[in-house]
């Protein structure tokens, strides 16, 4: 892992020494993804005509084949689309929503004690009801050009043909303790020794590819109706589940409000609850308006205690406040509100951190009795961007949560562990956890897919990450690094990563930022080097063309033409 972080750091040095406005740019479009064969789908859809919405589709659909580990078919996501034509950007909810037999103390063991962590992944009652394709397929009415059936091809191409097992995907098996359980998982990502598939196998899923024939062949409804969800539903209840085939067929994926507000000279518009992303994004950059980050240098102990601390404060007003608004009065606006956010400033000194913060009290919310939700919400999650020729954005981030999900394969693909993302304590001391489970309603997350405008309305990026409740951090350094700092997507995507959630300083090992640990607890800042995986994908508009970037912690890549 030290080599990887080193290569890193190399390749940030790199990019930052490339600034330039290359003339070799791709000029007509782009697709940036978690691993080639998705990114090529993309953009074998944008070669034909199609709209990145278009793109969209067929990216995910090779995701769910090549990155099974991070999203697919039995997950969910949210995506963020920029139309061109009316200037709209349009948010999308895919995320899972609870079954209707769930009860907020569907974590608890008999002693009423949150269970362990992995007990309830593995349980067939952590599978919420799929929004993924639904989504896909809202979105894809409204902005898609080319036919639904010809966005499956790529998918169903290398599931019938095989593709070449990856070093991350080998890694991710091997090291799974939880995977082979499952003896639909076991046959298909083992080999008959227990082994899982060296680097370089060509693996065959005909089972998904099955599926993707009858989803291109029927839309949506092959997924939540008939014999492919009777067989999920059968697979859950196996696992003590208690979806229900009225739970999959009444799904409904959302089309909410973006949030947009400015920072510094840009528009930044992103996701409204039920992800918590959109909103601590927002709300770290509003907390960083009052301070002069582009006068400070990347990587030095006074920007990242900057960053630190405002994100502690944004954390806080998360864990107290975020949730499903269907079912909680999120204050949105107090929380976003810049006299808000200056208040909360205020509370940042430069020379000392101010250790764990307390949520704020937005607008008329004063007192309110909530407790402090806590959920795990660890990374296993991708995000794609995508530009087509007409200026037309997607930036989506899709996930079955954990890695692998709840590890419970249907018909070539994993169904997901959602449910988990719900607190799994109701109450805290007699307080309501804003994110306790209940009937229909979708857990909270961290996902952060985000577009940026410039002063004249003409968008400048689109960009986001995996990586659970790290996900807002690691968008929020790529941001600063973009419009504060001045560099390309690649350079502000290969930066060293930090930290903070509210609690401990994560430095990212093997790079530059463990130089600066000592000045930073000078400043009372618990430190922690660690190992930090982001998955940043982004694409910058530029006049020479289209910039993009893939993080290079992970296997994906920027294509375009």
């Amino acid at each position: 892992m030290r080599i990887l972080c080193l290569l890193t750091l190399c390749l940030w040095a790199g990019a930052v020494a490339a600034q330039t406005t290359d003339a070799s740019l791709p000029k007509r479009h782009m697709v940036a993804a978690a691993h080639p064969l998705a990114a090529q789908a993309g953009r074998e859809m944008l070669r034909r005509g199609g709209s990145a919405m278009d793109a969209a589709v067929a990216t995910q659909m090779v995701l769910a084949l090549v990155e099974p580990q991070s999203s697919g078919i039995g997950g969910g996501a949210v995506m963020l689309y920029f139309d061109k034509a009316s200037g709209a950007v349009h948010a999308f909810d895919g995320r899972e929503t609870a079954p209707a037999a769930i009860t907020p103390d569907v974590f608890l063991d008999a002693e009423g004690k949150p269970k362990y962590f992995f007990d309830a992944v593995t349980d067939g009652r952590s599978v919420g009801v799929p929004g993924v394709v639904r989504m896909l397929a809202r979105a894809h009415e409204k902005h898609g050009r080319l036919p639904w059936r010809d966005l499956f091809a790529p998918a169903i191409r290398l599931a019938e043909d095989g593709f070449a097992v990856t070093a991350r995907f080998h890694e991710s098996v091997r090291r799974d303790k939880y995977l082979a359980r499952d003896p639909t998982a076991r046959a298909y990502f083992y080999a008959p020794d227990g082994s899982a598939w060296p680097v370089g196998h060509k693996l065959k899923n005909p089972a998904l590819a099955d599926t993707l024939r009858r989803l291109a062949e029927d839309g949506a409804d092959a997924l939540h109706t008939g014999p492919i969800a009777a067989d999920i539903v059968a697979a859950a209840k196996a696992r003590g589940g208690i979806l229900s085939l009225a739970d999959l067929a009444g799904y409904q994926a959302q089309e909410r409000g973006v949030l947009c507000r400015p920072y510094r000279a840009w528009r930044v518009c992103t996701m409204p609850p039920p992800t918590s992303g959109g909103i601590a994004t927002l709300q770290i950059l509003g907390i960083l308006d009052s301070f002069d980050l582009a006068a400070l240098a990347p990587g030095s102990a006074e920007a990242v205690h900057l960053i630190s601390e405002a994100s502690r404060l944004a954390y806080a007003d998360r864990a107290r406040y975020v949730a499903d608004t269907d079912f909680i009065d999120v204050p949105i606006s107090g929380l976003l509100d810049r006299g808000y956010l200056r208040e909360r400033a205020r509370r940042i000194a430069l020379d000392w951190s101010m250790g764990r913060a307390e949520a704020g009290t937005p607008g008329t919310r004063k007192g309110e009795a909530l407790g402090d939700g806590v959920s795990a919400d660890l990374p296993s999650t991708s995000h794609f961007s995508v530009v087509d020729g007409d200026g037309n954005a997607v930036a989506m981030t899709t996930t079955v949560e954990n890695r692998f999900g709840s590890r419970i394969m249907v018909r070539g693909f994993l169904l997901n562990n959602q449910l988990t993302d719900f607190s799994f304590l109701p109450e805290i001391d007699g307080r309501p956890i804003a994110n306790r489970a209940a009937p229909g309603k979708r857990p909270r997350s961290s996902m952060s897919p985000t577009l940026v405008f410039d002063g004249d309305g003409r968008l400048y990026l689109t960009v986001g990450s995996p990586g659970g409740s790290r996900i807002i951090t690691y968008v929020v350094q790529t941001l600063i690094a973009v419009l504060d700092w001045g560099l390309d997507m690649q350079a502000a995507i290969v930066l060293p990563r930090h930290v903070n959630r509210n609690g401990v300083t994560e430095l990212e090992d093997g790079t530059a930022l463990a130089d600066i640990a000592e000045a930073l607890r000078a400043k009372g800042q618990t430190v922690e080097l660690r190992k930090i995986v982001s998955g940043l994908h982004g694409i910058r508009v530029t006049p020479a063309g289209l910039d993009g970037g893939a993080d290079p912690r992970r296997e994906g890549v920027a294509l375009g033409d």
